[in-house]
């Protein structure tokens, strides 16, 4: 289906017993709305019934007239989606209530696409009428009359759809029983539809067009809330560092109004925002600077990210080893400036500072206790001011924030509420990114979601990783022969839903560095098979028990290598073994358990660098080369391109090192990521920015017309 999937807000009038019947469930989404009880005969109230109350849903933003005699049977449950009420001697009705955007689609548009969402759950639907209504308050509906069964062969229902679109949402309306129910009823849902009433709706105490609203989750390992730890972006909109990224991506103060740097390009001397204060309101001080990383290069913080984004700082090294209790590189001049001493001139070291690792915490907070990150004392332009586990986190503005407030006064996250793609449809997210199997429909233009779509190529590169410290993959022949015999083009074509870029190497599009002139390795399993004869090796039948460790939950990522090895058994006669580890396990390095020849992965960058790919992944001892890979010439390559000042001569010397690493092989390179994410019109300044650590949420706005 093409059309746009509303979901609804339901008033559904089921005159009915509870006894439930499932209808036809497709298989990748949820039913919209409860399934149908099964009706019988309604019993009319008693005469002279007439007292009325109004139900009132601030979250929705709407109220609705029903009779007093109506009794919730059950309260609304944690996702606040659907109630059920009785009227009497049981018949029931209840209403569910997201609204969906209508996406620019004329009201006709939009109850079509409302009607097809429903008739795909249903048995032989049939449209009686389908016309525009006028309602009481001079606007109107569109008024959608069907039958259809709620298992195949049972007898009909009837069902009356009410569309109406407001402030830019669109909002459905269903009642729906056995024919003569809804005959006896006739006038009763016309009074319910006339009484309903929309205003702007009231999110956790925001008006709806004051918070962002996303779909998230949480993890029980706390290092991933530790900035010194987190493997992922951080958490920036409580913690910040010295510096930040501005709209374009450029270096920018954050705690640091400023900084001077010496003639040698080796000494840094930062001066510090005066008015930046911990959200506590305690200030921000240069040995605020020097606890935190310190604390990050500390042995006892088990840190794996302090060697990779403060290694450039004299004396980290030495922390890291517990050869030094403190980084000599470190000088607090006052209260507001601090001295950094490099080792060497190093034009990205400001893009390290970026990274979490090198953001600023509070002595008091951290030293608090074990759960002291549910409670988090930063500096950054938002609090988090309620969490609670498996349902929400709420972050508000700080609006004592030193530098420029975010124009947005709340996000709330909901945590593990839905499938976001879904989510995104029936409007209860702003942004949300677009599963594989989507992109095909969000991409066609003649679906309205293509209005909402923002692509990008992300500065990502996916992988399969040898180890070269064992065998077979210690003789580089073989690794060669492993990467002609792969076809990556019909893996991308079945696994990615040709939704990423082939990768030739090891720089993604777009970031500095990347040669269109590379040569990778073609398809050639003819080829692949002698070299095999070539190695060490002489055949497959020489090779020792092959293990492609991956990590993942559940069968799919071991169902994406076993895919992989299948190509190579297929090529090349080689049976290889998939071993499946917890991502979580296998990212903090919680086991000795011994890993594969073989695994897979991927890199982001975390600034737009290509040293962040080519010295953190592949240079001899790096903390992230658990692939052992080592040669000396592209060591001294790295080294001379670290320090080079003139940009053209210092991206020669990184292309050179990528045709090196091509040609050593010790990665399989299987694609670049695209990125594909559906942005609300409402929401103004998005940018798909290609690094994790870009500071979206203090750039963008809410457009408050929209929801006038």
């Amino acid at each position: 289906m093409k059309k746009i999937i509303l979901p609804t807000i339901v008033i559904m009038v089921l005159l009915a017993s509870m006894f439930t019947i499932q209808g036809q469930v497709a298989a990748e989404t949820p039913t919209p709305y409860p399934a149908f009880p099964t009706a019988t005969a309604y019993l009319p109230p008693e005469e002279g019934d007439t007292a009325q109350n109004t139900y009132t849903n601030d979250d929705y933003g709407f109220s609705i007239t029903i009779p007093n005699n109506v009794e919730a049977e059950n309260e609304a449950d944690g996702s606040g989606t659907f109630q059920n009420y009785t009227i009497g001697g049981g018949s029931v009705f209840g209403f569910s209530y997201p609204t969906a955007m209508a996406s620019g689609q004329s009201l006709q548009e939009v109850a079509l696409a409302a009607y097809e969402e429903q008739a795909g759950y249903l048995y032989n639907p049939a449209i009686l009428q389908d016309i525009e209504k006028p309602l009481n308050n001079g606007s109107s509906c569109w008024y959608t009359r069907f039958t259809a069964e709620i298992e195949e062969g049972d007898d009909p229902y009837e069902i009356r759809m009410y569309t109406i679109i407001h402030n830019n949402l669109a909002s459905t309306f269903l009642f729906y029983s056995i024919p003569q129910n809804i005959k006896l009823f006739e006038k009763t849902i016309e009074k319910l539809v006339n009484s309903i009433t929309f205003f702007s709706p009231t999110i956790m105490g925001y008006p709806r067009s004051q918070i962002l609203i996303l779909e998230g989750g949480e993890t029980n390992n706390p290092i991933e809330y530790d900035p010194a730890t987190t493997h992922g972006s951080g958490d920036y909109l409580i913690f910040e560092g010295l510096v930040t990224y501005d709209r374009d991506l450029e270096i920018m103060p954050a705690l640091a109004a400023g900084w001077d740097v010496s003639p040698d390009a080796t000494i840094y001397t930062f001066h510090l925002q005066p008015r930046a204060v911990f959200h506590n309101g305690k200030p921000v001080t240069a040995a605020d600077v020097v606890y935190s990383w310190e604390r990050a290069a500390d042995p006892d913080t088990h840190s794996d990210t302090a060697s990779t984004y403060l290694n450039d700082i004299v004396g980290v090294s030495e922390m890291l080893l517990g050869e030094a209790d403190h980084i000599s590189g470190l000088k607090v001049i006052d209260d507001h400036t601090l001295q950094v001493t490099i080792d060497s001139p190093k034009p990205y070291f400001l893009y390290k500072l970026t990274y979490p690792t090198a953001n600023v915490v509070d002595r008091e907070n951290i030293e608090s206790g074990e759960d002291w990150y549910r409670t988090p004392n930063g500096t950054g332009p938002y609090r988090l001011t309620r969490w609670v586990s498996m349902e929400m986190m709420l972050y508000e503005r700080y609006e004592d924030y030193y530098g420029e407030k975010p124009a947005i006064p709340a996000i709330l996250y909901n945590l593990y509420s839905g499938d976001e793609f879904r989510m995104y449809e029936e409007g209860s997210v702003d942004i949300a990114g677009v599963p594989s199997y989507n992109i095909d429909r969000v991409t066609d233009p003649s679906e309205p979601l293509n209005k909402e779509l923002v692509t990008s190529v992300s500065l990502c590169t996916y992988y399969v990783k040898f180890d070269v410290s064992k065998p077979p993959f210690d003789d580089v022949k073989v690794r060669q022969a492993f990467n002609l015999a792969f076809d990556k083009e019909k893996y991308i074509e079945v696994v990615g839903n040709n939704s990423s870029i082939l990768a030739k190497g090891l720089y993604p599009p777009a970031l500095p560095g990347y040669s269109l002139e590379l040569q990778g390795y073609d398809f050639d399993p003819q080829r692949a098979r002698e070299l095999i004869a070539e190695s060490s090796y002489g055949s497959v039948e020489s090779f020792p028990v092959i293990v492609f460790t991956t990590s993942g939950y559940g069968s799919f990522s071991s169902s994406l290598a076993s895919a992989m090895s299948e190509m190579w058994q297929q090529n090349l006669g080689v049976t290889i073994s998939v071993k499946n580890i917890d991502p979580e396990i296998m990212l903090n390095k919680e086991t000795e358990e011994e890993y594969g020849q073989l695994s897979s992965g991927g890199w982001c960058a975390d600034y737009p660098d290509p040293q962040n790919f080519a010295d953190v992944l592949l240079r001899t001892g790096a903390e992230m080369n658990d692939g052992h890979y080592s040669n000396p010439e592209l060591d001294q390559i790295l080294d001379q391109a670290a320090v080079e000042p003139d940009v053209d001569t210092r991206i020669a010397l990184y292309q050179e090192a990528e045709q090196i690493i091509v040609e050593d092989a010790p990665y399989l390179f299987l694609f670049h990521g695209k990125n594909y994410e559906l942005v609300k019109p409402y929401i103004l300044g998005y940018v798909d920015a290609p690094v994790s650590t870009y500071p979206l949420f203090r750039y963008l706005s809410i457009d408050q017309d929209y929801w006038q």
